[in-house]
């Protein structure tokens, strides 16, 4: 038995649509007015730059490594969680300021003694942290948490450096500015 055909009545219709926001002040794509948002495509390539990448992969690599344990039963892990997660979140919020270069639009701020201070509490609560992490791993019977945890500080360690490292360079950029 055949059956009757149906009339199509079902239509489907697309749209689309783009929305451009311009900002004020902006002279249009890529002309750089002065409401623009400024990228520094430079700043990865120099040292400083290259260290704070490394202190965002490395100390991903600490809290995830530690976070992916059962770390809560070691109450020091606690610590060095806090340290790894607040630092990295605040590293990474300093590296879209510096991409997007926003300290030359906020000039109330003095910028460089807050790039000193954030990396010098950084190396220095990240070295407790390493300390921390490195003294409260144990080899346990059957331990499967053993070797994030040694990684973990590992890693913890390397993160110290490159926050000195940056400490350094902070120091030196706070110290060319109070001279002039």
């Amino acid at each position: 038995m055949e059956e009757p055909q149906r009339a199509r009545s079902h239509t489907v219709t697309t749209t689309a649509s783009s929305f451009t926001e311009s900002f004020p002040g902006a002279g249009g794509p890529g002309l750089g007015g002065p409401g623009s948002f400024a990228y520094d495509r430079d700043f990865l390539r120099t040292l400083p730059g290259i260290l704070i990448l490394a202190e965002i992969v490395f100390g991903l690599l600490v809290w995830t490594l530690i976070a992916g344990t059962e770390y809560f039963r070691v109450p020091a892990f606690g610590w060095v969680m806090f340290v790894a997660v607040f630092y990295w979140v605040l590293t990474v919020f300093f590296l879209i300021i510096y991409m997007t270069m926003t300290y030359t639009r906020i000039p109330q701020v003095p910028w460089t003694t807050v790039g000193l201070c954030f990396n010098g509490s950084a190396f220095v609560l990240y070295l407790i942290a390493a300390i921390v992490d490195a003294s409260s791993v144990t080899k346990e019977r059957d331990s499967h948490n053993y070797n994030s945890w040694a990684a973990s500080s590992f890693f913890a360690f390397v993160v110290t450096i490159c926050y000195a490292g940056n400490t350094y360079f902070s120091f030196l950029s706070w110290r060319s500015r109070t001279v002039q």
